[in-house]
């Protein structure tokens, strides 16, 4: 009975030691994860801390396109120096010159604490009209559309649209009077919806007019085609940067219909003859020689 009770009590102090070795292994391996992680911490305290910052100009509130820019709208902040938007904003000085002929307005919406930068803003006594959007080169055209070649509504101002003309040949191709459907302009930029030059239309829009920035010679063509024919907008998708090619598309090639080849037409063949005297009766009689004059 003693041997059994020894036999136990060393197994027991046995696992004891075992659990007490276990527990301080598992002690040891967390005490050096922490100080690993503290040291981390420390090295990235101390890594920020040698960054090197300009003082930039941030909106302190959301604004609107069309909205007056005052002082109570900006504050200056500390901002990485290698990750500044091109034309930020660095001084009130320049934001705010004190020989201005006028204020500055919003003509795209920016978000709270976003950093603002000149092509956000018209110039000081600058109109925030549709002018301000037009690049050098390019001239402003309207567009009728409806719901479907409208996109629905989904359009905005600042967006790229492909221009499909659908029009008749009558009158241009001699014997074609088939409707075809052909893109005449692609990326063509929206600078306004109806009456509204802004980005920051919420929700869909039926519009009756979109108006977009083009060459004098796309405007022709756009003036054109909107006379003899209908226009329909595609939008174009912010990455697609694909060149679009030549597209025409007409019944036959809608339904998959190929052109009937012409049939041949067998030449008759040709007959001489010769004319006798029989009797009274002149009489014709076929020859299979070739025939002379």
């Amino acid at each position: 009975m003693r041997a059994v009770f020894g036999l136990v009590l060393i197994v027991g102090v046995a696992l004891a030691g075992g659990a007490v070795y276990m527990a301080r292994d598992y002690i040891s391996q967390y005490q050096a994860q922490l100080a690993k992680e503290r040291q981390a911490a420390q090295d990235a305290l101390a890594n920020a801390s040698s960054i090197a910052t300009v003082e930039v100009i941030v909106s302190t509130r959301a604004m609107k396109y069309g909205e007056r820019i005052t002082n109570e709208d900006v504050r200056i902040v500390n901002w990485p120096e290698d990750a500044i938007p091109e034309d930020t904003f660095l001084d009130m000085a320049v934001l705010f010159p004190e020989n201005a002929k006028g204020d500055r307005y919003v003509l795209r919406a920016m978000e709270k604490d976003e950093a603002l930068m000149a092509v956000k803003v018209t110039n000081p006594g600058e109109a925030v009209g549709l002018t301000s959007r037009i690049k050098k080169g390019k001239r402003a055209f309207a567009i009728s559309v409806d719901v479907a070649s409208g996109v629905s509504g989904f359009l905005r101002p600042g967006d790229s649209v492909d221009v499909y003309w659908t029009g008749s040949l009558r009158g241009v191709v001699e014997g074609n009077n088939s409707e075809i459907t052909r893109l005449i302009q692609t990326n063509v930029e929206l600078v306004a919806v109806d009456q509204t030059a802004g980005s920051d239309l919420a929700g869909a829009t039926i519009a009756r007019t979109v108006t977009v920035a083009a060459s004098p010679e796309q405007i022709a063509a756009l003036a054109q085609a909107q006379n003899t024919g209908r226009l329909s907008l595609a939008l174009v998708g912010v990455q697609d940067d694909t060149v679009a090619s030549a597209v025409e598309v007409d019944q036959r090639k809608l339904l998959g219909i190929k052109e009937a080849v012409p049939v041949p037409v067998k030449a008759k063949e040709q007959v001489c003859t010769v004319k006798a005297r029989k009797g009274g009766e002149i009489v014709d009689t076929g020859i299979k020689t070739a025939c002379t004059n």
